[in-house]
């Protein structure tokens, strides 16, 4: 969740820091600094620390006062507080009693309080109430050890401040990723990965580091990212990778296939919305990509991957659990595969009986969902066959699932999901395709769905064409509005669910999704003319239903938006507004229905003047459960 920059080479190090960290800011974060080793003639240099409660803005007002001389190399962080409140003291980099020596981390140490015990009674001096505080002084006490010993290491230690750190993560519990300089060893930067992302960008005479490639791809796109247990000492010439116990491993780099400007607004306001204006190219991508010439789906699975399956069972938190609710759908609907959805961060404490030929599998947007990537983990080591459905091919749980779906999205920056939700509803539907086609359906049904999805994009298209102005002028109604109810039935109820999941997230409003036929069984009394209802109906089984458990809602005064037909003359009478939406088949409906909600919340979120990319207390990548 924390977002982690290092930089070693000629350029200045603050600049490089502050640039990698703005590009993590969707991360989110409470507090920021940096710290570095200014570029001193002599041996005596000294660590330099500066950090700032609040956004970078903060920090960068601090650096500007600054009269430190440019250093060469340096660590930056950005903080989501877990152990101690947002406050300066707490925010990172930490260092040792001495100050000579800084650590940034991400992630959690959980045996940090018998460590901060320990150390205490060795004489440490602790400021914060970090659990990362620990980890500077642990290494610090190593390095004094190691000194005694005349400092000598194992002849396959680079150097001691390697060992020193090395032999500190070997008392370390939990789930984290660290960058670690010295003042003493201004010549190289140690990091290390547990659980929790790290990548190292390869330059010409600089290398970097950083906890996700947005940070990076302005200055290279040559990458190495480090696996669970790997500890790399990385100089401005080279970088050398270690396995735990310090033995030297081969890593090739890999080539980003991205560019800058994939990370840039490109003339939108805030991401969110340039997100939601990419939805029908992304579909279209995803289309293109796992949609073969012949017209058959081919989402890249090993031979045989799914003919034994019998069951599925899904494995998501968020948006990644809504997209999976209609995945349900249509898997049972579509394939006639009995299929389950589950809380990842409910299933490790409460898992279903282990059955034979199961499919799990774990949805995860960036990869890194700690509490995904643990269940899928559980899963199989129950034996289960598992396949991820990610954003982010080279993330985690890569390492974890048997086989992976890429959902072609690109990099999404606004915290609150968009456009990858969408692609993760296409790769549902090509999904419960592929398991359709083991004779649920037809040659000639199978082809009238792709030819269904085909038209979704330019559907889309009409969307966002043809109303954010209407909806930018409607959600000014809303702005003082405390709370909201959205319904939905059959395979729009969990885009109820995603809708009031938006509003929450960016606009701080309270909103909550019902199945429409459940208002009555207790929510129906929350209603007045303060609680406005937004009201997904869309022709097919359950449309008459829905709107008649929205007559059921305007008889106690509330504000009722449809999102319906716009012709529908049934749908005029009911509701006060009309959010439109093209009339297409009822399973295709969810790929329409959610835009209209993802505006309504981004221009709600914006008219109340809200940081709509970095709404408070929420992160992008949660790597910690």
């Amino acid at each position: 969740m924390c977002g982690i920059v290092g930089y070693i080479g000629h350029r200045s190090a603050n600049e490089v820091l502050i640039s990698g960290l703005r590009k993590l800011e969707y991360r989110g974060y409470d507090s920021a600094g940096v710290a570095t080793i200014p570029d001193i003639d002599g041996s005596d240099r000294s660590l330099h620390r500066v950090r700032a409660k609040g956004k970078l803005s903060q920090l960068e007002e601090k650096l500007k006062a600054d009269t430190a001389p440019t250093a060469p190399i340096g660590i930056g962080h950005t903080r989501w507080a877990t152990h101690g409140k947002p406050e300066e003291h707490n925010a990172h980099p930490h260092t040792n009693t001495t100050g000579n020596l800084a650590v940034v981390q991400n992630g959690i140490v959980e045996n940090y309080h018998l460590l901060r015990i320990e150390l205490k009674e060795q004489g440490h001096i602790f400021v914060s109430e970090t659990d990362t505080e620990v980890i500077p002084h642990m290494i610090a006490e190593y390095l004094t050890q190691l000194a005694h010993l005349g400092n000598v290491i194992p002849e396959r230690s680079p150097s001691v401040l390697f060992e020193a750190v090395r032999l500190t993560v070997e008392k370390l519990q939990g789930a984290y990723a660290i960058a670690v300089i010295h003042a003493d060893y201004p010549d190289e930067l140690i990091v290390v990965r547990q659980q929790a992302p790290l990548v190292i960008g390869i330059g010409k005479d600089e290398n970097f580091c950083a906890s996700d490639t947005p940070a990076l791809v302005a200055y290279t796109r040559t990458v190495i990212p480090l696996e669970n247990g790997e500890i790399a000492r990385i100089t401005k010439d080279a970088v050398q990778v270690f396995n735990a116990k310090g033995d030297r491993l081969r890593r090739a780099p890999q080539t980003l296939n991205w560019n800058p400007t994939m990370v840039e607004k490109q003339g939108f306001k805030h991401y969110m919305l340039k997100e939601i204006y990419e939805q029908p190219g992304v579909f279209r991508a995803g289309l293109a990509r796992y949609i073969s010439e012949a017209n058959h789906v081919q989402l890249g699975l090993p031979a045989g991957f799914i003919d034994s399956i019998e069951r599925v069972e899904i494995l998501a938190c968020g948006t990644s659990w809504h997209a999976s609710l209609i995945g349900k759908y249509l898997l049972e609907q579509v394939a006639g595969i009995p299929t389950t959805v589950q809380y990842a961060s409910e299933y490790r404490y409460s898992p279903p009986p282990s059955l034979n030929n199961t499919l799990v599998i774990g949805v995860t947007q960036s990869g890194e969902t700690a509490d995904t990537l643990a269940a899928l983990e559980l899963a199989k080591s129950r034996g289960d066959r598992c396949l991820g459905i990610t954003n982010r091919t080279e993330s985690s749980i890569a390492r974890v699932a048997d086989a992976i779906i890429d959902t072609q999205a690109g990099i999404e920056i606004g915290v609150a999901a968009t456009k990858t939700f969408i692609a993760q509803l296409l790769i549902f539907y090509l999904l419960a395709l592929d398991f359709a086609a083991r004779g649920k359906l037809t040659e000639v049904q199978i082809q009238e769905f792709i030819e269904g999805l085909r038209q979704l994009p330019a559907y889309m298209e009409r969307i966002l064409e043809g109303q954010e102005r209407y909806i930018e002028d409607l959600s000014r109604l809303f702005t003082h509005t405390k709370d909201f109810i959205f319904l939905g039935r059959g395979i729009n109820f969990p885009i109820a669910l995603e809708g009031a999941l938006k509003l929450k997230e960016i606009s701080y409003i309270h909103a909550e999704g019902y199945p429409a036929g459940e208002m009555k069984h207790g929510p129906i009394a929350l209603l007045d003319e303060d609680v406005p209802v937004v009201a997904i109906a869309t022709p097919g089984a359950v449309y008459e239903k829905v709107l008649s458990n929205s007559q059921e809602a305007k008889a106690r005064d509330a504000k009722l938006i449809g999102v319906a037909p716009i012709d529908d003359l049934a749908a005029h009478e009911v509701f006060d507004h009309i959010l439109p939406i093209p009339i297409v088949d009822e399973i295709f409906s969810p790929v329409l229905t959610v835009i209209p909600l993802q505006l309504l919340s981004y221009h709600v979120a914006a008219h109340r003047g809200l940081d709509v990319d970095q709404p408070r207390n929420l992160a992008k990548s949660v790597t910690v459960e």
